[in-house]
């Protein structure tokens, strides 16, 4: 069986006018869920998402979704899958070595916390082809019973349609079930488009960087991968404290993340990373807290003091902040404060190199000779180096060229965990031009 770990996204016939008409309803009053809670409710529950390409042999990751659930030998998982192709449209259905539907991927999902330790773990079958089990009685049951969830990856609009109710934007009794679970002390998990459906308002559902920075934002769900295309009444709202997005370093999606935060007004940007999980406590409350667990990292955009402009050069960006936090980082997001691990110390660098030359900071599918995690690798190079205090990177792509500035400011801090190499960046200033 074959799990999508990647994004690709695929077409969903006549999804575009439903969404169209979904992006149309007021925020507030077409899914309540999404308001702002009581400053001081304090959700009990747990988020643990995962940037995609959850690795099956990540024991830190599902380790940490089955203690959350219960631990070794008590953890009961449901599987919701729903992202995935239905059975019905996979010409492999009936192969268990190649087919990559919901329902097989459930299975597989189920196989995986089961033998990470989870005492149970079972398919939740509602999706596409199951679009009445969203709401059946028996299926909320299966729900109440499980100690923790899974959503796994694949097309996040599949959620939107298969557990969200038409243009009302409404919970069905399943996905009312499993809020509730999170209010009460559950944890909800997911990979990919499991994560990315746990998004407030204006959740991502295509493109990449450079059409992005060139064309800008819009309202829907789009055929063409590249269209920046966001839904503005969200995903299921279990994350609103910034805006969230998925595969960052893997698929160069910085700036899409960054131009699709100033086009709506966000003021903060989650960018998740591949096989490694972003942990937030208490999720929707002023306690919310926020760990790093695993072996990239997780970026945060603060675009509190940003300034977006569109001029006949085209779209330009200036004075965003970009931290990168790792491992055993923490992250305050009511005091915008980044908490380093224990044991890291400020890198004091040597190092006099000259920061390489990139003429790809968003690693473009058009490039043959591109590298993941570019922008990233210039940023950790400008913080090394003990010469330069500013730095620049470019699109592969022109037509315009766009120029991304890192710059050192005196805010800035660099830390380490062995005295050479920048692991955990706080503070820098990032700006993104047309030439």
């Amino acid at each position: 069986m074959r799990v999508p770990h990647k994004t690709g996204r695929t077409t969903l016939a006549g999804s575009t006018a439903l969404l169209l008409a979904l992006a149309a309803a007021p925020l507030a009053e077409a899914h309540p869920a999404l308001r702002h809670p009581d400053a001081g409710h304090r959700s009990t529950g747990s988020l643990v998402l995962v940037g995609g390409g959850l690795k099956d042999d990540n024991e830190q990751v599902y380790g940490e979704i089955i203690n959350r659930a219960g631990g070794k030998g008590h953890a009961r998982i449901g599987v919701l899958t729903a992202a995935s192709l239905p059975e019905s449209q996979d010409p492999n259905a009936d192969d268990p070595a190649t087919c990559s539907n919901s329902a097989c991927n459930g299975s597989y999902y189920a196989g995986l916390f089961t033998r990470h330790g989870a005492a149970d773990a079972q398919w939740i079958p509602a999706d596409i082809d199951h679009v009445a089990d969203a709401d059946a009685d028996r299926v909320v049951e299966q729900v109440n019973s499980m100690t923790g969830f899974f959503f796994g990856g694949g097309d996040q609009y599949r959620y939107v349609t298969s557990l969200l109710h038409g243009s009302a934007h409404s919970d069905s009794k399943v996905l009312a079930a499993i809020r509730a679970k999170l209010a009460e002390g559950a944890v909800v998990a997911g990979s990919s488009a499991g994560a990315q459906i746990a998004a407030g308002a204006d959740m991502i559902t295509g493109g990449n960087s450079y059409a992005s920075l060139r064309d800008g934002s819009s309202a829907g769900y789009f055929d063409d991968a590249s269209k920046l295309g966001y839904l503005p009444e969200g995903g299921f709202g279990f994350l609103r404290s910034g805006l969230l997005d998925t595969h960052t370093g893997t698929s160069g999606r910085e700036g899409r993340s960054l131009r699709l935060a100033a086009d709506t007004g966000h003021q903060r940007v989650y960018a998740l990373e591949e096989n490694t999980a972003l942990v937030v406590e208490h999720p929707g409350s002023r306690d919310e807290s926020m760990r790093v667990v695993g072996p990239q990292g997780l970026a945060v955009f603060d675009l509190r003091h940003a300034r977006a402009s569109d001029g006949p050069a085209g779209w330009s960006l200036t004075g965003a902040t970009y931290n990168y936090l790792t491992d055993g980082d923490r992250y305050d997001p009511h005091h915008w404060r980044v908490r380093p691990a224990a044991g890291k110390k400020r890198l004091r660098s040597q190092d006099h190199t000259v920061v390489p030359e990139n003429n790809d900071v968003f690693y473009s599918t058009a490039n043959e000779d591109g590298v993941p995690y570019s922008f990233r690798g210039t940023a950790r190079a400008l913080a090394e180096s003990a010469s330069q205090q500013e730095a620049t990177a470019s699109t592969f792509e022109s037509g315009p060229r766009f120029t991304v500035t890192f710059d050192k400011d005196r805010c800035f801090t660099a830390l380490t965990d062995d005295g050479a190499q920048a692991d955990t960046l706080i503070g820098m200033t990032v700006s993104i031009a047309p030439e």
